[in-house]
């Protein structure tokens, strides 16, 4: 453009007169629709060269590599909105970028690729395959939709059940189940931070370029429960969280409710006015 300083929405208006004209004379067919991603903030304002607010992507991408650039960036906002950059949030990617490298080189460097069929034998089983099949439908539908700040976050939380289940099942550790995870995870994970993820592939010594994987599709059994997480609360506040059956009524959460020997305590010598249970999601108790 003519102006060196105009950026995001302030440019559209130029693509959108030219860049169909270049593809008309290429003989390119015309998008059907142009996004123009709004302003990169900072401060106060917008990122602009003539205040001298910018942030240099090489300097980002020398000390944190393109991956974590690409990451925050995505994650930071929806695309349609505005994005704040902070360094906090840059470090912050880099972290995790850092974290699933780590799991990942570790599971092969300790159980090595193979057999990737599993069986889930313990409700910590089922919990993790429930995660991963949910977070490869969520992250494949997200991305259709341009919604990768969700997508990323879906990956976040696959990571961190990935992590607890280590450290939790060091004695039922399901070396089929968490070798299966870690493979799905840097297939949904690589449009986001192509480079590493590539680099993890060649590792787990992955068939081709991880660039080149069909989209993981989920089992829709392993996302049926059989057993849901439920709050419990007392005069609205939450109390305590406890396991039903998936298909539990509402007499059977209420009373699974006032069994909890948590509750059982605090509700201790109060007179119980009422007690209202909304299925799959809490149990409200107010007592007096």
């Amino acid at each position: 453009p003519a102006d060196p300083h105009l950026i995001g929405k302030d440019i559209v208006r130029f693509h959108t007169i030219y860049w169909p004209i270049f593809l008309m004379a290429l003989g390119e067919p015309l998008p059907k629709q142009v996004f123009g991603h709004p302003w990169l903030l900072s401060g106060d304002g917008k990122m602009s060269k003539s205040i001298g607010n910018v942030v240099s992507p090489e300097e980002i991408i020398n000390k944190y590599g393109a991956d974590t650039a690409r990451l925050f960036i995505l994650f930071a906002a929806p695309p349609e909105k505005e994005l704040d950059w902070t360094d906090a949030g840059v470090e912050g990617s880099y972290r995790f970028v850092n974290r699933v490298y780590r799991m990942v080189y570790e599971f092969v460097e300790n159980y090595g690729m193979g057999e990737q069929e599993y069986t889930a034998k313990t409700e910590a089983d089922k919990e993790l395959a429930y995660k991963i099949n949910y977070t490869i439908k969520k992250v494949g539908e997200d991305i259709a939709r341009f919604s990768f700040n969700t997508a990323i976050s879906a990956v976040m939380e696959l990571v961190n059940a990935m992590y607890k289940y280590k450290d939790e099942q060091k004695d039922a550790f399901n070396t089929e189940l968490f070798r299966f995870a870690i493979v799905k995870l840097v297939v949904i994970l690589s449009p986001f931070t192509p480079h590493v993820c590539e680099e993890m592939w060649q590792h787990m010594e992955g068939e081709g370029l991880v660039y080149d994987q069909q989209w993981p599709e989920y089992d829709e059994s392993a996302l049926v429960k059989d057993t849901v997480e439920i709050v419990v609360q007392i005069n609205g506040k939450v109390k305590d969280k406890i396991n039903i059956p998936a298909d539990a009524g509402k007499e059977d959460m209420e009373k699974a409710a006032m069994e909890s020997d948590k509750i059982k305590e605090l509700t201790d010598g109060k007179n119980i006015v009422k007690v209202v249970a909304v299925p799959g999601k809490l149990v409200n108790i107010v007592a007096k």
